[in-house]
């Protein structure tokens, strides 16, 4: 195996480093789009409480309240907008962020798609690069560092340039965390290139790709099997010599079907912790699940306000 290349910054090793440098960053503002949700909503109060970002609520005033009083959660410092109307209040939202007023957005009790098409709206949303993707960063207790995984919930067949994208939007983000070079594995069923198998190909054009220059601020390889990628025992026991091989900082699935699995074997199987972002607009997103842990919530704001 060749040399490896250290990543990452110091002491960013665990999710709950991020939280040390946030602290160390300017605190950033959040806004909460239809904002009266139980699961967001107490996600936001406690990252708030810990004076790591400003918060503002957009949504029913009323129900905003209620749901407070009910989980008795602290909103008095946070800047209520009443707003009864859920499209409006995401128009609302998506302007403060694409005014710059502003430097976060997150989703409330809102459907996903409902969100998106507030933040791709020609006139006043977010849209920025060509995808918007999801990115997730996992602690897994069996693993040496943070894993990060895209895409396991935007993108449901990506094709090579589609793929290019999303792994400029995850190592772009990844860069703004402190990780200056990070090792992608591009996966697939097996390490070699076979012709029945488009994601072996579409891998080693990309891993060329990166060799030319093509793709920066990272260095990429595959097709690797998930074994391969994240084990340095199974990559020496099938020969194969790498520098992403045994020591990925990004996962790069086949489809969202692979991404969606991986995310939530990680979570449920292998006690694994994370932080998740959509990615491709021109601020963060935090659009987290219902299945999420409110500690994933409070994680994957405070990740954000790290790179906003």
């Amino acid at each position: 195996m060749t040399t490896k290349e250290t990543t990452g910054k110091p002491g960013l090793t665990k999710l709950s480093d991020l939280y040390e440098l946030a602290r160390q960053s300017k605190k950033k503002k959040l806004v909460l789009a239809v904002a009266h949700d139980e699961h967001s909503l107490g996600a936001v109060c406690s990252v708030a409480k810990k004076n790591l970002i400003e918060a503002i609520l957009v949504g029913s005033e009323k129900k905003i309240r209620e749901i407070a009083t009910k989980l008795n959660l602290d909103i008095s410092q946070l800047t209520i907008i009443d707003e009864e109307n859920d499209n409006n209040a995401i128009k609302l939202a998506v302007k403060m962020v694409h005014d710059k007023q502003v430097d976060i957005l997150m989703k409330g009790n809102v459907a996903t798609a409902t969100l998106l098409r507030g933040v791709l709206d020609k006139e006043n949303g977010l849209r920025k690069g060509e995808v918007l993707s999801h990115f997730a960063l996992f602690e897994i207790p069996t693993y040496h560092k943070l894993l990060g995984l895209t895409d396991a919930a935007m993108i449901i067949a990506p094709d090579l340039k589609t793929k290019v994208a999303l792994i400029c939007n995850a190592v772009e983000f990844m860069n703004k965390l402190g990780i200056s070079k990070p090792k992608v594995a591009l996966l697939g069923a097996v390490e070699m290139v076979n012709e029945s198998m488009p994601a072996t190909l579409e891998a080693a054009i990309i891993s060329k790709m990166n060799q030319r220059g093509q793709i920066k601020n990272c260095i990429i390889d595959g097709p690797l099997a998930y074994d391969n990628a994240v084990s340095m025992e199974s990559a020496r026991h099938k020969g194969i010599v790498s520098d992403v091989a045994g020591d990925a900082d990004l996962l790069v699935v086949p489809d969202i079907e692979a991404g969606n699995v991986l995310y939530k074997a990680f979570g449920f199987s292998a006690g694994a912790t994370l932080a998740a972002c959509i990615l491709g607009a021109s601020a963060p997103i935090v659009l987290t699940s219902r299945s999420d842990t409110e500690q994933s919530k409070q994680d994957s704001i405070v990740m954000a306000s790290i790179v906003s």
